[in-house]
């Protein structure tokens, strides 16, 4: 039995004060093993070369896996850490919005791996692939 998932509003203050704040987070859709989020790219997210800095998207990308593990928990479970993670980068972006799909191709009882795709809002162009394992904590 899994507990209630959380709201996209209680899921986007959970960053308030942390990194996914830091960042500009925001959950847009979530359903057990899928979490759609955004990020608005500004100035502090770019490398000093002027572009998208892979840290950004990575960031925006692992949240959404975590919030999406976080979501969907074993009601036994105290919570989860990453213990790897993958991602190709295939292109970048200068300004406009980010959106992150996230989606949970296996749920077991001490692991979760998602996957994750990180596209540019505006023009659709796929800008990075995302991959994640999760350990559950009991």
């Amino acid at each position: 039995m899994s507990r209630a998932i959380p709201t996209v509003v209680e899921l986007s203050a959970w960053g308030k004060g942390f990194l996914p704040g830091l960042i500009g987070f925001e959950v847009v859709e979530v359903e057990p093993g899928r979490l759609r989020a955004r990020m608005a790219i500004r100035p502090e997210l770019l490398a000093p070369n002027g572009y998208l800095h892979a840290a950004s998207i990575i960031g925006l990308a692992d949240t959404a896996c975590g919030y999406g593990t976080m979501a969907d928990l074993p009601d036994q479970a105290k919570g989860f850490t990453t213990i790897e993670l993958k991602s190709n980068f295939l292109g970048t972006a200068l300004e406009g919005l980010l959106l992150c799909d996230a989606t949970r191709p296996h749920l077991g009882r001490t692991t979760q791996v998602w996957d994750a795709i990180v596209t540019h809002e505006q023009t659709g162009k796929k800008l990075a692939l995302f991959r994640c394992t999760q350990i559950v904590l009991y």
